[in-house]
C-alpha cells in the first residue's frame, strides 16, 4: 500500500513538472511565429499586421478580437474574434490584406 502511495506522489510530482513547462514552450513558439511574421513584413513580403487587422476589423463588424497567428510558409494570418458567443476565425493574405476564408 505505501508503494502505491508512493508512486502516485510521483506521478502526480511528475505531471506538474510538464505542467509548469507547457506554457515555457508554447511562448517560446508565439515568439518565433512573431519573429517570421516581423521578417516577412521588413522584406516586403507581407503588409503591416496593423493594416491587415483594421481590415479585418471592419469585415466582422462588433466582433471582439481574441488574437492572431501567422503562417510564415503561406505568408498568410488567421485572427480569432468572438461574434454573438460563437468563435470565428479569419484567413487573411498577408501580402494583400485580402480575406481568403472564414471559419466558426
Amino acid at each position: 500500500m505505501m508503494m502505491n502511495r508512493k508512486s502516485l506522489i510521483a506521478t502526480l510530482g511528475a505531471l506538474s513538472v510538464l505542467m509548469a513547462m507547457t506554457p515555457a514552450a508554447d511562448a517560446g513558439n508565439r515568439r518565433d511565429e512573431q519573429d517570421a511574421a516581423r521578417r516577412a513584413m521588413l522584406d516586403g513580403q507581407v503588409m503591416p499586421f496593423s493594416m491587415i487587422k483594421r481590415r479585418v476589423d471592419a469585415a466582422v463588424g462588433d466582433a471582439t478580437y481574441l488574437g492572431s497567428e501567422f503562417n510564415p510558409s503561406s505568408n498568410r494570418y488567421r485572427l480569432k474574434y468572438v461574434k454573438n458567443g460563437k468563435v470565428v476565425w479569419v484567413d487573411a493574405d498577408g501580402r494583400t490584406g485580402d480575406i481568403t476564408g472564414w471559419a466558426r
